[in-house]
């Protein structure tokens, strides 16, 4: 025995409340209209999605008897893209208004790159009219609003023009009077792309009373503007939450990097936090150094942490890797007071004088010889990478200051260091010359 549910099309998707729109505007007729394409489409509604956001066409989903998504201005492609990436069996339609389509122009931009499977509803009026009738980016050139009242001087925002350079399978235009309008928004939910149907419509409140706007003059001002109406792009693009799915199945269940287990081999004789800093410039290998040691810390049995500081710049300016390294588990990585630290470069002091002051005689500064002066009670130790007899470079030189360091500071065996070092096959023989080559030319 077969059991199946059947579904019972609806004669409406709207539900008993009347709609609050001014006598006259075209929201309302539009919203009969997209009701009339899901009466002929016979969705289950549990499997359509209304999403809108701020504006008077944000109050449209509450009257459907649809699920239904409303947020901020200008966002609701936003809020679609995602619900259709979640749940790609639904019907994702969003209603938003021009107001919202400049507000949220960016967004409209990257769902039509993506040719995300939603169909967006253009209540296209030519201003803000819940706010008091500002201009907005569809106001046409010359047209009176309360912010343009000498007439607008912007050329107005071709919204399908746009998203069709941008990658939309489905482009349309018209307005909310034309009768095939039903079929129209019945086609683009069909096309299962990023659909858009710039409805052309009527404020009455605020743009009909200023620019003795109407039905006719929707018409004529599509000629002034040189726009065409009608089917205006349609092409097959992979559709962006299939085309993800299909991809993300590849690596459904599988780990996207392997298993990198830091299992202690090695022993460290550190009874308590040791705090070391690494000042050095952007671009010259601090953190992948500071890495390198706190790796080593861990193949030791102990807890390390680590926190960077450099500019947005990358490649320019500071480099600062702060290490806290314990026997026990690490609850604060603030670093005052360093135990000990490394100052490999101008920028690097720069950044770390506090550091520098707070440091005592108990603590310990290895430096270049640039640097040895520094103003610290801090024992000094430099480092002469120029008694190596292998050409210590910019991507070497922090590695090779802080191998020295360990070896002096003594808790952490330099078996350790190297262990670390190796990790990484493509960096591995160059880590390790660059060990060796400090411990064999040594400090001072």
């Amino acid at each position: 025995m077969t059991l199946g549910t059947t579904v019972t099309p609806l004669s409406s998707y709207r539900n008993e409340t009347p709609y609050p729109f001014c006598p006259g505007c075209g929201h309302g007729p539009i919203l009969d209209h997209l009701n009339a394409a899901l009466v002929k489409l016979a969705l289950d509604p549990r499997q359509v999605v209304l999403v809108s956001d701020i504006g008077c066409s944000g109050l449209s989903d509450q009257y459907f008897a649809t699920s239904a998504f409303h947020g901020l201005h200008g966002r609701s492609i936003t809020y679609a893209t995602g619900i259709k990436l979640a749940r790609p069996d639904l019907k994702v339609i969003v209603v938003m208004g021009d107001g919202g389509t400049g507000i949220g122009g960016a967004h409209l931009l990257s769902a039509a790159r993506r040719n995300i499977g939603v169909t967006v509803l253009v209540f296209n009026n030519f201003n803000f009219g819940m706010t008091g009738g500002q201009h907005s980016t569809t106001t046409p050139q010359g047209a009176v609003t309360s912010t343009t009242p000498g007439g607008n001087l912007e050329r107005p925002l071709d919204i399908c023009a746009t998203v069709a350079a941008n990658g939309a399978g489905f482009v349309w235009r018209g307005t909310s009077f034309d009768k095939d309008l039903a079929d129209r928004i019945a086609e683009a939910v069909r096309a299962e792309c990023f659909a858009l149907l710039d409805i052309w419509e009527l404020c009455t409140a605020y743009f009909v009373a200023s620019n003795q706007a109407s039905r006719k003059t929707l018409a004529t001002t599509l000629d002034q503007l040189g726009l065409k109406a009608g089917l205006l792009h349609r092409e097959e693009y992979p559709e962006y939450s299939a085309a993800y799915r299909a991809e993300s199945e590849r690596v459904r269940g599988k780990a996207l990097a392997g298993p990198r287990a830091l299992e202690p081999r090695f022993r460290a004789t550190l009874d308590r936090p040791f705090r070391l800093v690494i000042a050095g410039s952007a671009g010259g290998k601090v953190r992948s150094a500071a890495r390198l040691v706190a790796e080593a810390a861990m193949l030791s049995g102990l807890w390390a942490a680590q926190r960077d500081d450099y500019p947005i710049t990358v490649k320019t300016g500071h480099s600062l890797s702060e290490l806290v390294l314990a026997p026990t588990e690490i609850r604060y990585t603030g670093v005052t007071r360093p135990d000990a630290m490394i100052v490999v470069s101008d920028e690097g002091l720069a950044k770390c004088g506090r550091q520098l002051a707070a440091m005592t005689a108990e603590d310990r500064l290895f430096a270049l010889p640039a640097f040895a002066s520094a103003k610290t009670k801090a024992r000094v130790t430099t480092i002469d990478p120029t008694r190596s007899t292998l050409k210590i470079g910019g991507g070497r030189l922090v590695l090779y200051c802080a191998t020295l360091a360990l070896r002096e500071l003594g808790f952490l065996p330099i078996e350790a260091l190297e262990a670390a070092a190796t990790r990484n096959p493509e960096f591995a023989d160059e880590n390790l010359a660059t060990i060796g080559a400090a411990l064999a030319a040594g400090t001072g």
